[in-house]
Parts: structure tokens; sequence; C-alpha cells
């Protein structure tokens, strides 16, 4: 060894005492914080399906797949560097002997190439996703800039350590080359071989550059040690953990049922709940959980949630990815505060420190931090109640957060503790309790959309009987105008098709979806446990294989299906797109072909909560094709499909920042030229009806264009006795006077 080598052998090993060191001790105070979380236990298992997804995630990037785009050029630096940390520890040796290697790997030839390819792969994936990043940047794009808002000198940071990383990967190899301390054959140093025929023969260069490799990884790791919101860098470790403890251990994504409210690690149970010792959503930093505080650690800033969002799009205050970057800076700040045993009561008087002088030798900035209220000082009201639960956050995130759960929560306790909630809500909140559903309608009305029927509608008088199914109509399927002309299409069908089922009718009440996605937990418990009540007396001889429900609402579909089984209600749940299309299949419903051949030009617009939450893309879009209709897809649609506006409880909120969401929408599908916009869902046609009537007053969309169920286009072929104008929407005395316009 060179008195060169040992200098810059030593250098390295001083440099990298002082960045571990420092690192690890990042890394623990990060723990400490993350576990200042309430306790979830839903998430310890179990290990092997939640290790083969965590396994399929990372190594086959399917999340990241997402955007097409970004996912190899991700993929290339993400392996760079997990297998690069072998390269950095090298290093350590190279910087003395240039001639090291690993024993046995180092002179394998395969190793080789791997190394060439890692290097190589950094390079290129580093310098694409920097181009990506400038391509994108909000200076232009704005808020169609999915990086508006995102940390950029953090990112650049990250992305020149990693070209930097790629470089010294590669030159460490070409100066071994050059000087004679390696000769691999060329199909391993495609790279390295002919460059290191133009490098001068130098084995200091080659404990240079290894110094190099080795010390750009120890100022990341410095860095980042410094900087514990750092989620660019700090998710090539954390991720592995968020995509292990994701809510479903099937894999799927946090959609479908909300997580129920949850205290001390346990469902809530309000029978017995105390405001003053359990956890009522989340009013403060410290009432999420510990996968919360991990979600806030993970985001990476990409924005992709941020660039799906309706709200954000729209002009809204929303982002999804600003909600939780904001949560996290919060939780950071607030955090030797807590850490130092600091709690307040929820009139924010002290409760956790005592003493003379408690808050001594806490960071002032920590103490200011804490005298922040959640919602008002560190989230806007107007970003919370902006949401529409729509999922694509969610759905979108390569890391799996669970944006829309940590919403609900902080809706929670802002409606059941704050009683702070916009004031449209009221009424619903009211006729939800008193009438059992949003309208404040009576009870015995729910069977007034059977009296233009031709035929009996059976009603559930005590006993199943023969009935295969019990048909739940849903509350905007028995009082929305519109609504009704679906329930009768299906109900027409069913006859048609000689399918046995009932109707609850006045038994039926609302299944409390608007109540819990707009944070009323109370009342949607209240409207479940009933419902469940009523309905497994319904079901009471029925074994669990054959207790069938069909349902026309997306919102009661998600409800009965994916949420009442966290309250003892087990049902086999079916779309009547489901139904509908099967009884296509089986030949029990038989389509007509247009007079003429003439296909009808029809888009087709994916409800949230059938699409995105439940996965049920094909069925809907199988029966408008064997209804005859020609269907032009829209630029968002699938799990990409752009919310109506409706869910999230906006059904029942006006809009009055930025543009409406439905008439976003609207906008799209419009652009498809269609003569017809189908959907499967009462709140997306009802949303999509008072788009379309807006820009026919404005002279933008043609009188012609309706908005109609799938059913009623499936009806209407199997008929085909009326013109399908009759099945259109027209405007009603009951509907106009509904906040349901809105």
């Amino acid at each position: 060894m060179s008195a060169w080598q040992i200098t810059l052998g030593s250098a390295g090993v001083a440099i990298s005492l002082v960045a571990w060191a420092m690192f690890f001790s990042g890394a623990w105070r990060m723990v400490r914080i993350i576990r200042l979380g309430q306790p979830d236990s839903t998430r310890n298992g179990p290990f092997i399906p939640r290790l083969k997804t965590l396994i399929k995630e990372f190594a086959a990037h399917t999340r990241m797949s997402k955007f097409r785009h970004v996912a190899p050029w991700h993929w290339m630096v993400m392996w760079g560097f997990l297998l690069g940390v072998l390269l950095v520890f090298e290093a350590y040796g190279e910087a003395f002997v240039p001639s090291w290697h690993w024993p046995y790997l180092g002179a394998w030839s395969v190793w080789s190439l791997l190394v060439e390819l890692l290097g190589l792969g950094t390079i290129v994936g580093g310098v694409a996703l920097a181009v990506i990043r400038q391509l994108n940047h909000p200076r232009r794009a704005d808020r169609q800039s999915r990086f508006a808002g995102s940390n950029f000198g953090a990112a650049y940071f990250v992305e020149a350590v990693v070209i930097i990383e790629g470089l010294g990967m590669l030159g460490v190899k070409a100066f071994k080359e050059s000087s004679g301390l390696e000769d691999m054959p060329l199909w391993s140093s495609f790279v390295t071989k002919p460059l290191s025929s133009v490098l001068p023969p130098s084995p200091v260069l080659v404990s240079v550059m290894a110094l190099i490799k080795l010390a750009s990884g120890m100022l990341w790791l410095a860095v980042v040690s410094r900087n514990l919101t750092m989620g660019v860098a700090w998710h090539r470790l954390s991720a592995f953990f968020n995509i292990y403890f994701k809510r479903e251990d099937s894999g799927d994504v946090a959609l479908g049922a909300l997580k129920p409210m949850m205290s001390g690690g346990k469902p809530l149970d309000f029978e017995e709940a105390d405001p003053d010792k359990d956890v009522f959503g989340a009013g403060q930093i410290e009432d999420f959980s510990w996968k919360g505080f991990l979600d806030f650690t993970t985001c990476t800033e990409c924005g992709r949630c941020q660039s799906q969002c309706p709200a954000w799009n729209t002009g809204k205050p929303l982002s999804p990815k600003l909600v939780i970057t904001q949560l996290r800076d919060h939780a950071y700040a607030k955090a030797p505060y807590l850490l130092a045993g600091g709690k307040r009561d929820m009139a924010g008087d002290e409760v956790g420190l005592t003493g003379e002088d408690p808050h001594a030798g806490i960071d002032v900035l920590a103490l200011a931090e804490s005298e922040k209220s959640l919602v008002g000082d560190v989230i806007d009201p107007e970003v919370l109640w902006s949401c529409t639960s729509c999922g694509a956050c969610v759905e979108q995130c390569p890391v799996d957060i669970e944006h829309v759960d940590h919403i609900v929560d902080m809706r929670r306790y802002q409606v059941m503790i704050e009683s702070n909630f916009p004031s449209e809500l009221n009424g619903m909140f009211k006729n939800l309790e008193n009438k059992g559903n949003p309208w404040g309608q009576n009870a015995k009305d729910r069977l007034q959309w059977t009296e233009d029927l031709d035929f009996e509608v059976p009603v559930f008088d005590g006993d199943l009987g023969d009935a295969e199914y019990l048909f739940w109509v849903g509350c905007a399927g028995a009082f929305e105008d519109r609504a009704k002309k679906t329930t009768r299409a299906v109900a027409e069908l069913l006859h048609m098709a000689d399918v046995k089922y009932v109707v609850l009718g006045p038994e039926e009440t609302c299944t409390g979806d608007p109540a819990r996605r707009a944070g009323n937990e109370f009342v949607f418990q209240q409207l479940a446990m009933q419902n469940v009540e009523v309905l497994n007396s319904v079901f009471e001889d029925r074994e669990p294989g054959k207790r069938k429900i069909v349902v026309t609402c997306a919102h009661c579909f998600n409800t009965l299906a994916n949420e009442y089984p966290q309250l003892d209600g087990h049902y086999e749940v079916v779309h009547h797109t489901q139904l509908l299309n099967r009884l296509v299949r089986e030949r029990q419903l038989v389509p007509i072909a247009p007079v003429g051949g003439s296909a009808t030009d029809i888009t087709y617009h994916d409800p949230c909560y059938l699409g995105r939450h439940n996965k049920v893309y094909d069925a809907p879009r199988e029966l408008a094709g064997a209804a005859g209709a020609n269907l032009r897809e829209m630029p968002r649609h699938g799990d990409r499909s752009m919310c109506c506006g409706a869910g999230g409880a906006r059904m029942w909120m006006e809009e009055k920042i930025g543009k409406r969401i439905n008439v976003e929408r609207v906008d799209e599908a419009l652009g498809t030229a269609p003569s017809k916009i189908a959907t499967g869902c009462p709140f997306c046609r009802v949303m999509l009806s008072d788009g379309v009537t807006s820009r026919q007053s404005d002279g933008l969309a043609s009188e012609s264009v309706e908005v109609l169920d799938v059913a009623q286009l499936l009806l209407n072929s199997v008929k085909r006795e009326a013109p399908a104008s009759e099945q259109a929407d027209e405007p009603s005395s009951e509907t106009e006077e509904t906040p349901l316009t809105s």
C-alpha cells in the first residue's frame, strides 16, 4: 500500500464511522417517533401472505408500473441501491488495496456483468428520473404537474447521489481494467473494457474512485440522518415496511371498506367508549396509528396521488400528497414534545408534563407545534372536506399510503367531538337519524317506484320462500326520480328472466355510507346494526353461501359487501350489472340487435365505488356491448376513472371552489362524442345528469345527449319496443328540491 492509498482508505473509514453513527442515530429516532402512534395489532400477520406481497411489489414493481414511463428507470435505480450496497462495502478494501474484491464473487464473470449493468442502470435511471422531473416541473404546468408542492432540492440530491454512485461503480471497474488489476471478458465489461483503453494505468486512481463511491454513500447517510422528513430518500428503507404492513394482508390496497374507528388498537365500542380516555378519530397527530406515522414518513412526494385527485384537478385546495406531507412535517416537528411525555386534553391544556418547569429542555419550536390544532392550523378545513373518498390516491400510490382512512379519521373527530362540519351535512345527518334516508322521506313511500310496473313486485312478508335474491333498492333507488328508472328497469329485467327475488320495502333503511364517509361513525353504526339485524332475520334459515343480495347503488354495494362484515353481517352481494351480465350469458335475457344494425355510441363512466373500490369493470361494459352499444372510452377510465363528485358525502355539500367535478367529468365524456353516457350508480347518474344539463344550457352539449344506467340500455335492447329517448332523464320537481343536485 502506498501512502496515497493509506490516506484515501483511512479517510474513507473516518468518514464512514461518523456517517454510520449519524445514520443509526437518526433511524432510531425515526423508529421512536413512529411508535408514538396508536397501537394497531391488525397489521401483525399473517407473515407469509404479507411477505409475498412485499416481494411482488418491490421486485416486480407492480404498483410503480401504473406509471409505465417511470417504472423501468426507478426499477434500475432500486436494484442499483439494493445490490450496490455490496459495492459500497467493497470500496473499503479497494481504497487501501486497489486489486481487492469480494472473495470468489469478485472474480466471477457473471458478477462482473451484473456490476456493469448495475452501474449503467443506476446512471441511466438517475438521469431519466431527473429529466422526467424537469419535464413535469410545475413552473410550466402548475397544477397539472404532479410535482407541484414537492421538495425538489431533496429529490435532486438523491438523484445526484444515485448518478455519482453509478459513476463510482463503473469508474472503479474501468481503472482496474486499465491498471491490469482485472481482466474480464468483453461480454461482462462491455462499457468499462472499451473505456479502460483510453484511461491511464493508475492504481491510485482506483482508490480515488473507490473513495468517491464510498463518500457519496456516506454523504447520503449523513444528510438523511439530519432530515427525517426527507421521504424521497427514506422511502428506500421505510417503503419495505409500509408495503408489508399495508391494511389488507391479501395484498389489496386500502379501498372498499373504511378502516374501523379504532382506540387503543381495538375497534371502538360506542356503548363503553369514554371521550376522556378513548380516541375518537384523529384530533391530534398522536391519535393516528403507528402505521399512519409510517405512511407519513414513507411518502416520496412523487405526486401520483395528486395527479389523479378530482379535487386537485378542479382547483380545490386538496392534494392528497400535501395532506400527507403536512401531517409528516407536523408529526416530526411536534415529536420532541411528545417524546418528553407531553400531552394536551381536548381543551388544549397540558396534562402530560408536570412540575415547576414542565417544559424545561424541550425545543421551543416543538412546544409551539404542540399548540397547533390538527384541523385548522395543520390541515385546512376546506382541504379536509374537499375529499370525495374516490380512492384514486390510494389506488395510485406506489408505497401503499392509506390517504382516505387518514382523511376520514380527521373527519370523525371533527364531527363527533368538535361538531365542526359543513352546515349542509346537518340536514343529512338528521334525516338519517330520524327518517332512515338522506332525503327525509317517509319509509312508507319506499315502494312508490313499483306503481308504474305492470307486474307485482314481491315484498318480503316474513318468509323468503323460493326467492334467490333480496333486491336492496337503496335510498336513491326508492326516492330519487332518475334512480327510480334504474330500479324499475332492473326489476323488469329480473321479472323477464324469471329470477325470484323480494324487496324489503319499508323495512329497508340507509346503509349509512354517507354518514360514515362524512365522519359520523355513530350514525353509521346505528343504521348498520339496524340493517344487519333485519337482514340476519330475513336470511335466518339460509346457509351463508345462499344469503344473496343484489343492489343497484355502488355505495350500497360497497357497504353491504365490505363494511357490514365488521358488524357480523355476512352476505353474498352482487351489483345489478354483474347479475344481469350473467343472465345475458346464460341466455335468460336475450338482447336484440338495433334495427338496421346501427349501434349507439356511448361512453361508460366507472363509478368509484363499483370500479376502483371493488374492481368491477368488465360486467357493465359487456352488458353495454350486448345491448348493441358502441363503447367509446374516456381518457380516464378503469382504475384511473375520474370521480363524478358525489362520494365522501359530497353529494350533500355545495361545491364552492374551482370547477365543479361533475362538469369536468361531463366535459371529458362529451369529448368522446357520445349519444348516451352510461353508468352503474345512481349517485353518478344524478351528478352526470346535472353536468350534462349545465353544458346543454351553455350550448356546449347536444340536447339529445342522455345519461342513463346500463340496465336501461339492456332493457331497451331486450324489449326493442320504446325508443331510447323515453328512458332519458327529465327534470322533476322532487329532484330539484333536494340537495342531490349540488
